[in-house]
């Protein structure tokens, strides 16, 4: 399957990074590391929800599954038992930042969890510029770039499908 390769690359990428990051120390170790953990959480709860109900087995998950993040070890194995969109709910429901992002989704069906994500992730990569000589602020200025085109997108697929009430659903960046 293309996406479990596409997985385990992405996962490689990710783990590589991180103990690269983590090597030069200091406040890019601090501010990459925060980041990337929270990549690495993203990717585990993407996983588990996208991977239900198909014929990717519960072992086969836990190999996509990066081997640091605030979710691990105790949650990614959570994460890995979980057969049910309630059981991910239940899994990340002690970390404290994911059991928030769940309640608002379940309450607020104008947002997907997804777009709870990427808010997320804006707000993290807006902290790499309060800390001064570390390279985090590069990784975090293309990251808010690619969020950047993501709105712009968002904008003109809007206009295109003349869904014009919805064109202020856009992850505002600043």
């Amino acid at each position: 399957n293309i996406e479990v390769i596409r997985n385990t690359l992405y996962k490689a990428y990710l783990e590589e990074f991180y103990a690269y990051c983590q090597s030069l120390g200091g406040a890019t170790a601090d501010v990459m590391g925060e980041i990337l953990r929270f990549e690495a959480d993203r990717r585990a709860i993407n996983i588990t929800i996208n991977s239900l109900d198909t014929e990717l087995t519960k072992e086969g998950r836990g190999e996509l599954y990066c081997n640091f993040g605030d979710l691990y070890p105790e949650g990614v194995a959570r994460l890995e038992r979980a057969d049910t969109q309630d059981a991910v709910r239940q899994a990340v429901e002690s970390f404290g930042q994911y059991r928030e992002l769940f309640q608002e989704d379940q309450f607020n069906r104008d947002k997907s969890l997804e777009d709870w994500f990427f808010e997320f992730e804006v707000k993290l990569n807006k902290l790499a510029f309060e800390q001064q000589f570390q390279y985090g602020v590069f990784y975090a200025y293309m990251k808010l770039k690619e969020q950047e085109i993501r709105n712009i997108v968002w904008i003109a697929e809007c206009i295109s499908q003349d869904q014009k009430s919805r064109i202020n659903q856009y992850i505002p960046i600043w």
